[in-house]
């Protein structure tokens, strides 16, 4: 007799449904498990035995074979436990084969017969959902697959309430939607003393999600002023929050029970090796740039990171995905992030001060600030200097604007992009338009097309550099409520792209 169960193998976001095929043959006494496992799915059938022996469940003396289809495909992780447990309790005829041929299931044993939560449950509800099956999933991953209200989704805590479910002795109640996770504390915009173009910056980057690098003296606030953009953001739409939902929770960072309403912010240390950047590693994991999907990336000191490392961001900013390839597959992530980078004028950062400087000092700014490269340099919309901030600024009382007024004419700005790109499905903001479109929607009258022509010759615009400040121009417009770019807004977008002073 051969049962089946079923389960999800995971490829980037996308979970593809597994047959758990368990059959019992004649032989000598055996279990092995093959369709490509790893290590981890290989050592489930020591947690199914000590599992069967907690439920006082005896294996026959006969050879159990147990095989995960399509076996082209690689398995990877802990999750199939609990459906090769069912295919194995199917073939002993103690669950209902036709029950078992309903449901999707995912989950760790313990060697107790209970149920350890894995990441991923959200995307095996989208994939059990397609397929028109019910989800079985350890009780602490419950609430977060219960989001998907296509499917039913079941949490029993240990393996006997699954037995008991499917015989019908205790059904399974269906498990409901945790909270929506709350936003991590953010400061104030207010608390930030000076740096007033610094915080204009912000407000363009965070209405039209523009690429933003800061170079300035240490203490001048640039990690305070990038801690503070998500604040600034509007609340994730719908699609949005599924898409980063998704990508946490197959990286077991979704907070229990919550979807992701409020944008990501992750900022790795200059150290980070280029699969936990961009992902890769065991299990092709998503990395900080698919971790930072409809979010900001923060990287601090940008010229200590490794000049690989940085390069491998060039293509995903274009792109906004992310390929991880591997020998048996690619595995793409989605990864539409808001870059804000930081770095000091030189390294050790005091350039501009002469009683400071060290000896090195004008040269040293161009050797360090050139650890960054130029194709990279110009993906950065906005890049501006911010100075030291004086004693006496320190000592005035708060004031300026908060985040919330500011938050307010972004999420004003983000709505007339919404009606702008409505029949444009993947264009969410102005930073992604290009082409056509682009000239479409920002293109300048001719004063400010002059404008643009003497600047882009003054200062050696790419071609790339020269959209990017149509797209910054055309933001800044939305945030003064104008439906035309005019040679003011053009000004102040250029005005982004000067060249640093203090790099020599």
């Amino acid at each position: 007799m051969v049962a089946i169960a079923y389960s999800v193998a995971f490829e980037g976001i996308e979970a593809r449904l597994v047959e758990v095929q368990c059959a019992l043959a004649a032989g000598l006494p055996g279990f092995s498990i093959v369709g490509l496992p790893d290590k981890a799915v290989s050592e489930a059938r020591e947690r199914v035995k000590a599992a069967f022996g907690a439920m006082a469940v005896a294996l026959p003396n006969k050879r159990l074979t147990v095989n995960l289809s399509p076996a082209d495909m690689p398995k990877e992780g802990s999750h199939f436990d609990l459906p090769i447990a069912l295919a194995v309790l199917a073939a002993l005829e103690i669950v209902p084969a036709e029950e078992l041929s309903r449901c999707v299931a995912l989950g760790e044993l313990a060697l107790d017969g209970r149920l350890v939560p894995v990441a991923g449950a959200l995307p095996a509800a989208m994939a059990a959902a397609e397929d028109d099956r019910a989800l079985i999933c350890p009780r602490a991953c419950g609430s977060e697959a219960a989001w998907i209200d296509r499917v039913p989704v079941l949490a029993p805590a240990t393996l006997r309430e699954v037995v008991d479910h499917l015989t019908d002795r205790a059904p399974l109640p269906r498990a409901a939607p945790g909270k929506l996770a709350d936003p991590p504390p953010a400061g104030c915009l207010s608390e930030v003393r000076g740096q007033e173009r610094a915080k204009r910056a912000l407000e363009i980057a965070a209405a039209g999600r523009h690429h933003l690098l800061m170079i300035g003296p240490p203490g001048a606030g640039k990690s305070m002023l990038a801690a503070r953009l998500p604040g600034l953001m509007p609340p994730l739409a719908p699609a949005e929050a599924l898409e980063s939902s998704m990508i946490h929770s197959l990286n077991g960072s979704l907070p229990e029970g919550g979807l992701m309403r409020h944008a990501p912010y992750c900022d790795p240390h200059h150290n980070a090796s280029m699969p936990a950047m961009v992902g890769g590693g065991r299990g092709a994991r998503p990395g900080q740039v698919s971790l930072a999907h409809n979010g900001v990336l923060f990287l601090d000191e940008l010229p200590e990171f490794p000049r690989q490392v940085l390069e491998t961001l060039r293509q995903p900013i274009e792109t906004g995905e992310v390929t991880i390839a591997r020998a048996s597959a690619h595995i793409r992530y989605p990864c539409r992030f808001l870059l804000v980078a930081a770095a000091n004028p030189c390294r050790c950062g005091y350039l501009a001060d002469p009683a400071r400087a060290c000896t090195r000092a004008p040269g040293c700014g161009g050797d360090y600030l050139g650890r960054i490269s130029g194709p990279l340099l110009d993906r950065f919309d906005l890049r501006l200097e911010l100075p030291a901030v004086g004693i006496a600024d320190l000592e005035l009382p708060p004031g300026g604007e908060t985040s919330a007024q500011v938050a307010a004419r972004v999420a004003a700005a983000r709505r007339i992009q919404s009606r702008r790109f409505a029949g444009h499905p993947r264009i969410r903001v102005n930073a992604e338009a290009s082409g056509a479109l682009l000239d479409q929607i920002a293109s300048p009258d001719s004063e400010g097309r002059d404008l643009l022509g003497r600047a882009a010759e003054k200062l050696g615009l790419t071609a790339r550099g020269y959209h990017r400040i149509l797209r910054s121009a055309r933001t800044i417009a939305d945030l003064d409520g104008s439906e035309t770019v005019r040679t003011p807004h053009l000004a102040e977008a250029i005005s982004y792209r000067l060249p640093f002073v203090a790099g020599g």
